[in-house]
């Protein structure tokens, strides 16, 4: 079986609206699954550069999908190789939240693979 490595990756500027106000970190964090393949999250890591928790939201399809908190000045790794299976045309994006006024920058990485 052939599979394909795919990375939403990188270090972004974040200005929290609210924890309960999640937005798309960056255009470039956002994946979809080609035709013809099924994609499957592996992983999400992050650093938080703030001095505020912050959280990522992975969103699936445009709901959220799994709410993954990082600490001040914090970080966590979180693997994902349980959930389910991304089908064709599926559409994975980053977003993330703080407290509103926060101002920093988060660092992301998260692994995925088309099958």
């Amino acid at each position: 079986m052939m599979t394909t490595p795919r990375f939403l990756q990188g270090a972004f500027e974040l200005e929290g609206q609210g924890l309960d106000k999640p937005s798309l970190l960056h255009p470039t964090l956002t994946y979809t699954v080609p035709e013809g393949v099924t994609g499957q999250v592996l992983y999400v890591r992050g650093g938080n550069a703030t001095d505020e928790l912050a959280t990522l939201v992975l969103v699936i399809d445009g709901a959220p999908s799994r709410w993954l908190p990082i600490g001040a000045k914090g970080d966590m790794h979180v693997s994902l190789r349980v959930i389910e299976d991304l089908l064709s045309g599926s559409t994975v994006e980053l977003h993330a939240a703080a407290p509103e006024g926060c101002r920093g920058t988060l660092v992301v990485d998260c692994g995925l693979v088309e099958v």
